[in-house]
């Protein structure tokens, strides 16, 4: 049954076993949603949101930390703030600059041109390897969502969105919200500069983050203890189209913050 209008649906979906290096990632999810009451048929405007952590973990985009050397930088830093030198010396490796290092927060700007705290390495929740193995973001968000998008199809016949998500902090506020590293079949962004509001007055410098508020909503209902790692969200009516998430991203010249 369609969702109401002015009602959105976050299913989290059941069942996905511990995602393992080389697994079928899209087969899994797959099955995931045939578990999932009410998951299926997909309907016009779903939107597929798959964290992070399993995109990696499927892509093998981890690093064993038994096997890196820290630089003595790393060393000292990671002595100074109490953290785990062999993690900090992955950061760096794959840094495209150190944004800030200091009162133990190491931000950098990734490879993607994302800048977010620890570039996106993380050792949480990478299951019985814990402590030993950290996750990487994966090397091509976009793509990523795209395989996922386009084994779905092929497998249910009907098409959907994905968002690849992942956790960042915020400039000047406390707590994680989580994000759009990735898309596949939406606009990240909806543009409505130019549009009047409901008072009639033109919109100047409204853009709404559609692909970010999505990723946000869905980990609501996934949470980040409880092992659910891929939700379904519907009704929420989103800029469908080929975009990719480079559309988000504040280029250097207009970066007041740089």
């Amino acid at each position: 049954m369609p969702t109401e209008p002015g009602r959105v649906e976050i299913l989290a979906l059941a069942g996905l076993p511990e995602v393992q290096p080389g697994d079928d990632l899209a087969g899994l999810i797959g099955d995931a949603l045939e578990a999932t009451p009410r998951a299926l048929p997909l309907e016009p405007g779903d939107v597929l949101v798959v964290t992070q952590k399993i995109v990696s973990k499927a892509e093998g985009a981890v690093a064993d930390l038994r096997t890196v050397t820290p630089r003595p930088e790393a060393v000292t830093w990671a002595e100074r703030w109490d953290r785990d030198a062999r993690a900090i010396e992955v950061v760096l490796r794959d840094a495209r600059r150190i944004v800030r290092m200091d009162h133990g927060v190491l931000i950098v700007e990734t490879p993607h041109g994302f800048v977010c705290a620890n570039g996106g390495v993380d050792a949480s929740n990478v299951g019985p390897a814990s402590g030993d193995l950290v996750t990487l973001l994966p090397a091509d968000p976009d793509a990523s969502a795209a395989a996922i998008r386009s084994a779905l199809r092929a497998r249910f016949g009907a098409d959907l969105a994905v968002i690849v998500s992942d956790s960042f902090g915020r400039p000047w506020r406390w707590g994680i919200v989580d994000v759009a590293l990735g898309v596949s079949g939406l606009h990240p962004l909806e543009d409505l500069r130019g549009v009047p509001d409901a008072d009639g007055r033109v919109m100047r410098t409204t853009i709404r983050a559609v692909a970010d508020e999505l990723a946000s909503a869905a980990e609501l209902a996934l949470g980040k203890t409880a092992g659910r790692p891929v939700a379904l969200v519907r009704g929420a009516n989103p800029p469908l189209g080929e975009d990719t998430i480079a559309s988000v991203l504040i280029p250097a010249e207009m970066d007041l913050f740089r």
